[in-house]
């Protein structure tokens, strides 16, 4: 899992405020199939929504830190049912900040 400094992580906040929703869990949960959209749609777009339909924030948490292991990612947000995960492309997209 990468980690992000405060200034990166605003930035990115700020570039998916616009996104939308790119792949939804529902409620089988964080399956391989979904891992496998998720991984997909990281590394087309760098920077992605994922929308949880699951009521409990603990198991979201849990989720989220999956993914972000999984898949060498870095978690930028949880905020309701919506979770911000950044991971960089080869050819990257977007420039982060130092």
């Amino acid at each position: 899992m990468k980690k992000l400094n405060p200034i990166q992580i605003r930035f990115l906040r700020a570039q998916a405020h616009h996104l939308n929703p790119v792949v939804m869990i529902g409620d089988a949960g964080l399956s391989a199939a979904v891992s496998k959209e998720i991984a997909a749609a990281l590394k087309a777009h760098e920077l992605i929504k994922i929308k949880v339909m699951n009521d409990e924030r603990d198991e979201r948490d849990v989720m989220l830190n999956t993914i972000c292991e999984t898949l060498a990612a870095a978690p930028v947000q949880h905020i309701g049912k919506t979770l911000v995960v950044y991971k960089r492309a080869a050819e990257a997209k977007l420039v982060l900040p130092r």
